[in-house]
């Protein structure tokens, strides 16, 4: 099965896989499953590094494609249908990037990994840690 990562399950799954869930662990630890990376969470974590408010071990650059390949875990890059469906989504989360995210997951039919409980209004398939 095809599964997005949030950001933060992402980063837990590097730094702090003991935060995530039994489920969701089952899940990534499973080489059946397909792990998918959206270039929002790319955006997100360079944004946020950028401000001083996420730390690396190195940039992001260094950081994240190495990681994504290491891992086997697929890059999706934003296509414009994915943006363009975050217009159609009731305002339950104000987050630009998860939004983004499920509206992705939405237009591709995905279930979304999150430690995240405001996607669960939306008509999402999700996954809590």
């Amino acid at each position: 099965m095809r599964y997005l990562l949030d950001t933060q399950i992402w980063l837990w799954s590097l730094v702090s896989p003991d935060r995530m869930g039994n489920e969701v662990t089952k899940i990534v630890d499973n080489p059946d499953n397909t792990l998918v990376l959206s270039a929002a969470s790319t955006w997100e974590i360079s944004i946020k590094y950028r401000l001083g408010k996420l730390s690396l071990p190195e940039p992001p650059e260094e950081f994240i494609l190495p990681r994504l390949t290491r891992d086997g875990i697929e890059s999706l890059p934003v296509q414009h249908h994915h943006a363009a469906k975050v217009a159609l989504l009731p305002d339950y989360h104000r987050d630009p990037f998860d939004r983004l995210l499920i509206a992705t997951a939405q237009t591709d039919s995905m279930t979304v990994l999150t430690s995240d409980r405001q996607f669960q209004p939306y008509d999402v398939k999700i996954i809590l840690s």
